[in-house]
Formats: structure tokens, C-alpha cells, sequence
């Protein structure tokens, strides 16, 4: 790949599958946009848009591990963009999708972390006279992102135990939570209510919801943010490439594999918590402000509820600091190769850890400024949950897509997709053309400063940033990526790798 190993290379394959596994979180990602999801489309939205979402990322997933086995490195895709276009257009392919990387895995850990402080100010809540305000929400937001820090920075060590222990608290925490409300119950919901039932929560203050503005389509159309946004952060496999032992079929069966099991335990997770509601009403407006904490509540009493809180807030703990991990080494892969500011000092690896721990800190504090917003809409969680996705799979999207334009180029690795590779592709890419749309849509009805998704003002602030800096002054010095070893930018001899 040109570049020299810096980073410890430690993670087996499951350990690769571990850290996706961790960030797409079902059990961070649904109880997160719980209510979210029974205001816009409510359960029939839920449980098959789920279905639909799962399959379309599957799609998406099998595209990019194809591409991730002929290029295993922590850039991901914004190596990928420019080893797969074309040599003169490659740096400004590499700078425009690493920069929409970077917005998206900042923003997922803005979601994570930001759901684990909304759920431990909840369960604070249990059995005293706490009232949580914006205000110490953000306190428990900044203490959570600095305690994941400090576990990237000298916790190093420990990431790959964490990592194992993480996997089975998402597998047989979620199982068990499960389980446990369905058991518990003391009703339980109608099949018809689960699969069928449509409700359009969509106006807030008394006002018409988007269903009789628009249409239903419209509702069930945006409904499916909670599924896309669970299912995003993959690409952790690919970034921790350089670190993962036979890393050219490792990420890529890393990236499949966990789409795969969050896809069959995210349903299980949906459908359990639908049929285990007790009263909707009282369950959307609950004084907890978290529906699946009310469902806890009903099922299980305070004591169970406590229990299922921890193993929700452990598994958003997990996710976090995973999140901070993957968003650290795509900056420091984007930093060795000149493509943030301040890259010099950001490229640096700790000697005495093998960790980049400066991009680390980077990423927690991008990950808390995004967050500030929250203080002042009501809406700025489900926001920056949609700039995640947004980002996220906008990246993925251009290294496909010139994977698409630029076939006879692609060299394939061990990992690929025969005779299926240009319809997988091409459908992974219409995927992403439409949810790029969708999700930047409002939300709820009116619009105005408190409900406006401010999605669009974070995209089209990158896109401004990264176009115009480009333009400005990064054309004539970004070559894209460079080979350490030689010291040539690995785009002037692409003609000669293809």
C-alpha cells in the first residue's frame, strides 16, 4: 500500500467484526431514535422499513468490502476514491470523500456518546427527584467523551479485550433484554398493532403532522432514519485494516459479518420492544422523555428497569469509545497524507502506545462541539443522527461509484463479488443517491429555528469547505495519498497500479 506499518497489528477477524459490530449497536441506535421512529411512521414504519434498510445496507456493505479487500488500509474510503478514479482527478475524489468521511464519523460519535448521556441522566431519574436539563446533559455528554478518550489514550492495550467483551455485551445483553420484557409483560401487543400500525406524530405544538401536509409516503420515507442510522459505521473494518492480521479478507468479511448479525438481532430487538409496549400513549409521552425506558418500567418494575439500562448505556459506552477509535485512525490516515489542517502535528503516533492519540482528542472535541446545538433545538439529536448518515454513506458512495465508472481499473482482492460486482455496485450507489435526499428533508411540521434539520447547513458546510478550500489553495498542494517509503503521491503511479 506504500505506507509504513506504524500501527500495532493485533486484531484477528473476529476483533475486526467486533468493532463494527460495536458501532452499528443495534441496542444503541434503536432505543436512541425510539421515539423517533413511533412519532414518524410508528411500528408498520419500524418494523418493515427496517427490513428494507437492512437489505439495502447489505448491498451497500458487499460493495465496499469488495473494494476494502484490493485496498486494506485506515485511509478507507478516501484511499479507495483515489485508487479507483482516474489519476488526474484523484486527489480532489480523495479530498472530497475523506472530508464527508470525517463529518460523518464525527457525527456518530456525536450520536453515541451524546444517547449515553441522554440514558444515564434517565436512569438517574429512577427512584429520586433528579430533573436532567440541556444543561447537565452536555456536562454528562463532555465527561462520557472524555472518559472515552482516556481509554484510546492509555487503555491502547486493553481495546482488544474490550472489544471481545463488547461483542457478547451487544449479543447477550440485547438477548437477554429481550427476553426479559417479553417475559415480564404484563400485556402484550396484537400482531396487527406491530406490523400494521401507522401513526403520524409529526406536527409538534398542535399543528398538522406531515402525513396530511404532504403525504403518508413522506412520513414513511423520513421514518426510516432510525434504521439507516443504526445501520452506519461499518466502515470501522476497513479503517482498522492496519492493525488487523490477513487485513485484506479480514476487514472485508468484518464489514459483511456485522451488517449481517446487527441486521437479524436489530429486528429481534424492534420486535420485542413493540410488543412489549403497554399503553402507546403514556409510552410516547413518558416523564422519563425515553419511550423504551418507560417500556422498562412497565415490564419489569424500577429495579429491572435500572438492570436493562445499565446493559443499554454498557453497549452505548462500548460504541462510543469504539466510535472514537475508527473516527482516530481515519484522521490520522487523513492527516498523514496532508488533508487536515494542523496535519503535521496530527499525523503524529505515540511512541510508547502505537496510538495516533492526538487525532483521538481531535475527535472528541469536533464529536462535543457538534453536540452544542442540542442546548437550543429540540430536534438537534434526530439532526445530528441524519448528518451521520448523510456523511457517512456519501463516502461510501463516491469510491464505489468510481469503481462503477472506471471498471477496467479495479484490480480485485481476495474478497469479490463475480458476475454480481457492477449490480451490487450500482445498486449501493442509487441506495446512497436517495437517502442523501431523504434525510435532509424536514422532519417535523412546522419548520422553524427549534424544528429545522439542520442536516443541510453540516453538508452544505462541507461541501462549501471542502470545494472552495480545494479551489482556494488545497488543488495545488493535496496529491492525495503518498507512499511513505518512497515519498512519491501513490496517485502518479496509479496508471501503472491499474
Amino acid at each position: 500500500m506504500g505506507y509504513k506499518q506504524e500501527l500495532k497489528r493485533e486484531l484477528s477477524l473476529l476483533q475486526n467484526f467486533g468493532v463494527s459490530f460495536s458501532i452499528i449497536s443495534v441496542i444503541t441506535g434503536i432505543p436512541s431514535l425510539f421515539l423517533y421512529g413511533l412519532n414518524t411512521g410508528g411500528p408498520a414504519v419500524m418494523v418493515w422499513g427496517w427490513v428494507i434498510v437492512a437489505s439495502a445496507t447489505m448491498v451497500v456493505g458487499l460493495a465496499m468490502a469488495e473494494v476494502c479487500s484490493a485496498h486494506p488500509t485506515s485511509g478507507g474510503p478516501y484511499y479507495w476514491a483515489a485508487m479507483l478514479s482516474d489519476p488526474k482527478n484523484a486527489p480532489l475524489a480523495s479530498w472530497i470523500t475523506g472530508w464527508f468521511n470525517l463529518l460523518g464519523q464525527v457525527a456518530v460519535t456525536t450520536g453515541i456518546s451524546f444517547a449515553c448521556a441522554n440514558f444515564l441522566s434517565t436512569v438517574c431519574t429512577f427512584g429520586t427527584d433528579f430533573v436532567p436539563t440541556p444543561k447537565t446533559t452536555i456536562g454528562v455528554y463532555a465527561a462520557v467523551l472524555v472518559s472515552q478518550g482516556l481509554i484510546n489514550t492509555f487503555g491502547v492495550h486493553l481495546l482488544k479485550y474490550l472489544n471481545n467483551i463488547s461483542v457478547w455485551w451487544h449479543a447477550v445483553g440485547t438477548t437477554s433484554l429481550v427476553i426479559a420484557i417479553l417475559a415480564r409483560a404484563p400485556t402484550h401487543q396484537s400482531a396487527d398493532f406491530v406490523f400494521r400500525t401507522f401513526i403520524d406524530g409529526t406536527g409538534v405544538n398542535g399543528s398538522e403532522g406531515w402525513g396530511v401536509r404532504a403525504s403518508h409516503a413522506y412520513v414513511c420515507v423520513i421514518g426510516m432514519l432510525m434504521a439507516q442510522y443504526t445501520m452506519t459505521g461499518f466502515d470501522a473494518s476497513a479503517h482498522m485494516t492496519e492493525e488487523t492480521q490477513n487485513a485484506a479478507l479480514a476487514g472485508s468479511l468484518g464489514i459483511v459479518m456485522a451488517i449481517g448479525v446487527s441486521a437479524v438481532l436489530g429486528w429481534f430487538l424492534i420486535l420485542g420492544l413493540l410488543f412489549s409496549i403497554q399503553d402507546l400513549e403514556a409510552t410516547v409521552g413518558s416523564a422519563t422523555g425515553q419511550p423504551v425506558a418507560q417500556i422498562f418500567l412497565d415490564t419489569v418494575g424500577e429495579k429491572g428497569a435500572i438492570v436493562l439500562m445499565v446493559i443499554v448505556i454498557g453497549a452505548m459506552y462500548f460504541c462510543g469509545t469504539f466510535s472514537i477509535t475508527s473516527n482516530s485512525r481515519m484522521m490520522f490516515a487523513f492527516a498523514r497524507d496532508g488533508g487536515i489542517p494542523g496535519h503535521t502535528y496530527l499525523r503524529k503516533v505515540d511512541t510508547r502506545t502505537g496510538t495516533p492519540v492526538r487525532t483521538v482528542w481531535l475527535a472528541c472535541t469536533l464529536s462535543f462541539l457538534l453536540g452544542l446545538p442540542s442546548l437550543g433545538s429540540s430536534v438537534a439529536f434526530a439532526a445530528a443522527t441524519s448528518i451521520a448518515t448523510i456523511g457517512l454513506y456519501i463516502s461510501y458512495a463516491i469510491p464505489v461509484a468510481l469503481r462503477v465508472f472506471y471498471r477496467k481499473r479495479f484490480n480485485r482482492g481476495p474478497f469479490h463479488l463475480g458476475a454480481f460486482s457492477m449490480p451490487i455496485a450500482i445498486g449501493a450507489v442509487t441506495w446512497i443517491a436517495c437517502i442523501a435526499i431523504v434525510f435532509i428533508l424536514p422532519q417535523a411540521n412546522p419548520v422553524d429555528s427549534q424544528t429545522l434539520n439542520y442536516a443541510v447547513v453540516a453538508v452544505g458546510i462541507v461541501i462549501v469547505y471542502s470545494v472552495g478550500f480545494w479551489l482556494i489553495s488545497a488543488r495545488k498542494w493535496f496529491v492525495g495519498p503518498v507512499r511513505q517509503i518512497s515519498g512519491a503521491p501513490l496517485s502518479s503511479s496509479l496508471s501503472l497500479l491499474n
